[in-house]
């Protein structure tokens, strides 16, 4: 029973330090976002089936886990450094008809994977399409050639 308990109590806290933590605009998590999901899920399960099945610890692990989270979003707009290291900068796939391959093959992204994204939008030929740009959150966005 104490380890249900504990899951409710657990799941309440990791509630309110995601509320607190807050959210980003946008249609995906950055991959920054989603190493905070991952590693609170783990700390989380830990405290209740690890060794150490203490509340008050795994209530400083996840608070710490949030505390560095937050420090992080707070220094991104104020050292744009930080941020490029955190969360990447935007890659050029395709520019004015040219495919970027070096780009490409280390995104592990295809010419196929971009024409896809193309259709989504509409386009679906090359002569259509003035870049392609592999944004931070790992979407592609495709800017049509201007009439």
């Amino acid at each position: 029973m104490s380890g249900v308990i504990r899951a409710i109590f657990g799941y309440c806290f990791l509630v309110l330090v995601v509320r607190t933590v807050g959210r980003r605009p946008g249609k995906q998590i950055t991959p920054f976002e989603f190493l905070l999901v991952f590693f609170m899920g783990g700390v989380t399960l830990t405290s209740m089936v690890g060794d150490d099945r203490s509340v008050t610890n795994a209530l400083c692990q996840i608070t710490s886990v949030a505390f560095m989270h937050s420090l992080i979003a707070w220094l991104k707009p104020r050292f744009p450094f930080i941020g490029k290291i955190i969360d990447g900068t935007p890659l050029l796939l395709l520019g004015r008809g040219e495919w970027h391959a070096e780009t490409m093959r280390r995104m592990r992204i295809t010419q196929d994977d971009v024409m896809a994204m193309a259709r989504d939008q509409g386009l679906e030929r090359l002569d259509q399409i003035d870049y392609a740009v592999l944004e931070r959150n790992g979407e592609i966005s495709i800017v049509p050639v201007s009439q």
